[in-house]
């Protein structure tokens, strides 16, 4: 544990992110609940290469270098899988709201009793998929998962506010991804008006090839 706290403390400070005391102590022992619910459910990769807060926690709180999260902003964490990104972020952004969906119950289980335990009164979780989601609309929406960009947006578009931003974690060769996203929109209306991208190779060799893609409607 204390390991995990220094290299969380370190990390956020380095990279000018917000945490008090108290939050990277939730961060830490959210880590501790992924690997625990990770025995039980399959969660995240069994065989980590890494410090799974690096690789995951901190992964997951990289979309603040491109997103003020605001008192009373909406966000759905869309195939949040074991919480991610939606409970890093929950922990630092206490006053945002946000909702973690997942269609795998089990998944969602262990998010609910993560979250709990965790005392995050800001987070919330639905089992559902994300084509049955009617009737909400969130400002930011998030995702961690493999799902092409195309596909995302398309979810995306009707699920966001006007001026709504969809943010993603993703990994490898995006160019053919976000010209085909783009390209979507001179077909389809209420996708994306921009589509932009930030590498993250700088900070760590474990994220060399990834980057936080960010689509503006």
């Amino acid at each position: 544990m204390q390991n995990n706290l220094q290299l969380i403390k370190d990390l956020c400070r380095d990279h000018a992110i917000p945490a008090n005391d108290e939050m990277l102590g939730k961060l830490v022992r959210y880590t501790e609940l992924l690997e625990e619910w990770n025995n039980k459910v399959n969660l995240i990769s069994r065989k980590e290469d890494a410090p799974i807060i690096l690789k995951h926690v901190f992964h997951s709180l990289l979309i603040c270098r491109v997103h003020d999260f605001t008192a009373g902003e909406k966000v759905l964490d869309l195939g949040t899988g074991g919480g991610l990104p939606g409970i890093p972020l929950g922990i630092l952004f206490p006053k945002t709201s946000f909702l973690l969906v997942d269609s795998t119950g089990k998944k969602i289980a262990a998010c609910k009793a993560m979250a709990g335990e965790l005392g995050l009164d800001n987070v919330m979780t639905l089992h559902s998929r994300v084509e049955e989601l009617k009737g909400l609309l969130f400002d930011t929406v998030l995702s961690r998962q493999v799902a092409p960009l195309e596909e995302l947006c398309a979810y995306s578009a009707r699920l966001l506010k006007h001026d709504g931003v969809l943010i993603c974690l993703k990994g490898g060769n995006l160019d053919k991804e976000i010209g085909d996203a783009v390209m979507h929109r001179e077909r389809h209306l209420g996708f994306p008006a921009s589509v932009d991208r930030l590498p993250i190779s700088e900070i760590s060799p474990l994220f060399s090839e990834k980057q936080i893609v960010i689509a503006r409607w």
